[in-house]
């Protein structure tokens, strides 16, 4: 789970590598994942999400409370 988004649900995307000659080898595309930590004022607490960057500007958007129900909603634990 270390390329995952817990608010976006972002995961590796598999393609091919093209050589010049042609010939096809697996790679994997990895989204931006950042670990963030965030003060929950209705907790009390501070909670460390792991987060794409289209993540982290969606926390910025909509704030982090409803962040974390999003994020809860979806049956992560935090």
């Amino acid at each position: 789970m270390s390329a995952h988004c817990q608010l976006t649900g972002a995961k590796p995307g598999f393609g091919n590598h093209i050589s010049h000659s042609h010939r096809r080898t697996s790679r994997r595309f990895d989204p931006n994942v950042q670990r963030k930590r965030y003060w929950l004022p209705s907790e009390g607490r501070y909670v460390r999400l792991r987060l794409s960057t289209k993540g982290i500007r969606t926390v910025d958007s909509i704030g982090i409370e409803a962040a974390v129900a999003r994020i809860r909603a979806r049956g992560v634990k935090v």
